[in-house]
């Protein structure tokens, strides 16, 4: 069980109390402190944890990198610090991994805090590289069984060992943001599969550290998205990319307009339009200036795949958000 945390505040605490709780008991927590002041030691928030102090942060991905590399276990649950797991939690999780070999990653049931409506049952993809919570703000009962579905979001979910060592787990690189969503699509290359697991339910205060809308997730999430595409899309979907981006920007603009969808947020939030653009442009500057790096990690994704292009172009059609419903959200 990995928890990064920044904040390391009552969350957290919370956090590790429902982990108590929890009805199977064979696991190690391990909470890696990205906070650079090792606020959890002098805290004292997490008793009969591991701890891992970093003298800054790290990023989500590194931190949980540097937790599953410090397990000896077969498979790696991860959790936000700002998420409540319900007792049947873990067990729910690791039995279904148990009974499906072919499975690397399972997801869970996340619920926005104290509401009867879903944060995600597991990830959706856009065309264009964007990824969104499928079921978000749906009912629970929207996504009753156990299915497959594209990848978990990291937030709450299980790994197994193998896949994680196979893959080198996540991309350091991607700092916040959508390095689930990376992991999530170079298992599939891979041939490993994802399973929601309706059982597995937790309960997630939605983007409590970084903000709903803040300037810091703006640019790392079109940043990230960038990143996504270039090191998991075949050719004729990268061809495609651009125009699918530009047409969730004029779903952006619209909505904007009738207050609603994230771009709405972020200028409600007293952020000025023109500053989503110049995120955008810093984006597309961050994926020349990574254009290497990324072409070498795409060689390799290539190199180990266990699907053809014409099967990962299926898996994103069967499991794809428009542009137009990623910026109403």
């Amino acid at each position: 069980m990995v928890i990064p945390t920044l904040a390391a505040d009552s969350r957290l605490a919370d956090c590790v109390e429902s982990l108590g709780r929890q009805t199977r008991r064979d696991f190690e927590v391990i909470i890696v402190d990205n906070s650079g002041e090792g606020l959890v030691r002098r805290k004292g928030l997490a008793p009969g944890a591991r701890v891992i102090e970093n003298p800054r942060n790290a990023g989500f991905g590194a931190a949980v990198n540097q937790g599953w590399r410090a397990s000896a276990a077969p498979s790696i649950a991860t959790l936000n610090d700002d998420a409540v797991a319900h007792p049947g939690w873990l067990e729910a999780l690791v039995a279904v991994m148990e009974r499906h070999p072919d499975a690397g990653m399972c997801a869970s049931q996340v619920r926005l805090f104290g509401e009867d409506c879903l944060d995600s049952a597991g990830m959706l993809v856009a065309r264009d590289g964007s990824s969104k919570q499928r079921g978000h703000g749906k009912p629970p009962e929207d996504f009753p069984v156990t299915e497959e579905t594209l990848f978990p979001s990291a937030s709450a979910a299980l790994y197994r060992r193998a896949m994680l060592e196979e893959l080198g787990g996540f991309d350091d690189s991607f700092f916040l943001y959508c390095e689930d969503t990376d992991l999530g699509l170079r298992a599939r290359w891979a041939g490993w599969k994802c399973l929601y697991v309706p059982q597995a339910v937790v309960e997630h205060h939605y983007s409590h550290t970084a903000g709903r809308a803040s300037p810091l997730k703006a640019y790392y999430v079109e940043r990230n998205r960038l990143f996504v595409l270039a090191k998991n899309f075949p050719a004729p979907m990268l061809l495609a990319a651009p125009f699918v981006a530009w047409w969730r920007y004029l779903w952006h603009a619209w909505y904007i307009l009738q207050g609603r969808g994230s771009a709405a947020r972020f200028r409600a939030e007293g952020h000025a339009g023109p500053k989503m653009i110049w995120y955008v442009i810093r984006a597309h500057a961050a994926l020349l200036a990574n254009a290497r790096r990324l072409w070498r990690q795409r060689r390799e994704i290539r190199a180990r795949a266990r699907i053809t292009p014409a099967v990962f172009r299926h898996l994103i059609r069967c499991h794809s958000i428009g542009a137009r419903r990623m910026a109403a959200l």
